[in-house]
């Protein structure tokens, strides 16, 4: 098939690590013989400019490339861009929703028309999660569940000592456990950080950066790293006992598949997507909002094993290549029914 991919998220030179996750199934198309052109964002904040240049691309390419089908990912902006680029030659139209794109379309009644409009255009809406399906306040013509995948080469189980002293963590104490994402609120990292303080021991690294960073620098045994590329954060993953990810609310949790597939146990929240592949042997899943319950589900997991078998086969579940294979069904569907 030749596919248009449509995708706000795209990494470029200034923001490598901007959109990994899209980037990552297209190259598992192409590697199944599949044609990729893209109308692609590929930095942080473009702003209005980036959506009118995603929609004039989407347009373009739509009418001159002529694709058998268009994938766009997130509903809102690439999706809405997506649909009326498909509107001229009738090109059939798949999405996919990762998160903030439904919270967004809940939210607003303007960002909830476009995102209907899209979402009716559509042959199918894929969701990275049940749980985000659920959440979406209209019903699409058709839906799957599938998420973007992890890559079971890339996140494995490594030497935990060799992490620590190739990362500074040497004299860290034990267990070390390791937080990945944006210090928001969405991410819950004060209570995060407010439970491990109950806890007592061991070392808490943050990698990743934000506005509640000041909330937390400076806490006894908390080590802030900022952001850091990719691989970076998969050796601190590497390093770690736990991988603790007790977000307010996730709609799926791509640290907690990437660490598990590494043979980390993880603490994820219990809202959202995390339920659906975390299973007791893999990690604890706790109340968010309860600091309480954060603190045993850091005791808990603290004492599962490391490699942790069952977390990797976990994961195994959700390889990338399964779930573009999944997806190629579904775009294979869409252009089918043209």
């Amino acid at each position: 098939m030749r596919i248009l991919l449509v995708s706000q998220f795209w990494p470029g030179p200034a923001d490598p690590d901007y959109g990994v996750f899209v980037a990552r199934l297209a190259e598992g198309l192409e590697a199944r013989g599949h044609t990729i052109d893209r109308a692609v964002v590929d930095r942080r904040g473009a702003g209005r400019a980036g959506d009118a240049r995603l929609l004039r691309d989407a347009v373009r390419l739509a009418l001159t490339r002529r694709p058998d089908v268009i994938f766009a990912h997130f509903l809102l902006p690439a999706g809405l861009a997506a649909a009326l680029a498909s509107l001229p030659r009738r090109t059939p139209l798949v999405l996919m929703a990762h998160g903030q794109d439904v919270r967004n379309a809940v939210a607003s009644r303007a960002v909830r028309a476009g995102t209907a409009f899209a979402v009716r255009r559509a042959h199918t809406t894929i969701f990275n999660s049940a749980y985000l399906r659920a959440q979406l306040p209209f019903a699409p013509r058709r839906s799957e569940v599938i998420d973007c995948g992890v890559d079971l080469e890339r996140f494995r189980g490594g030497d935990r000592d060799a992490a620590r002293a190739k990362l500074g963590l040497a004299d860290a104490a034990s267990p070390v456990f390791v937080f990945a994402g944006s210090l928001i609120e969405r991410k819950n990292v004060v209570r995060l950080a407010d439970a491990f303080a109950r806890l007592g021991r061991g070392t808490l690294v943050l990698v990743g950066d934000g506005p509640l960073r000041g909330a937390v620098e400076g806490r006894p045994g908390v080590r802030l790293v900022g952001r850091v590329p990719q691989e970076v954060v998969a050796e601190y993953m590497t390093a770690a006992d736990v991988v603790c990810l007790p977000s307010v609310d996730e709609p799926l949790g791509q640290v907690l598949l990437e660490a598990m597939a590494g043979e980390r146990p993880v603490v994820a929240t219990n809202v959202g997507g995390p339920p659906e592949f975390v299973t007791p042997e893999a990690g604890a899943l706790v109340d968010p909002l309860d600091v309480e319950a954060i603190r045993a589900g850091l005791e808990r997991a603290a004492a599962l094993p490391v490699p942790n078998a069952a977390a990797r086969a976990a994961a195994a579940e959700h390889a990338v290549d399964r779930q573009v294979e999944r997806m190629e069904a579904v775009l294979r569907a869409a252009a089918g029914a043209r």
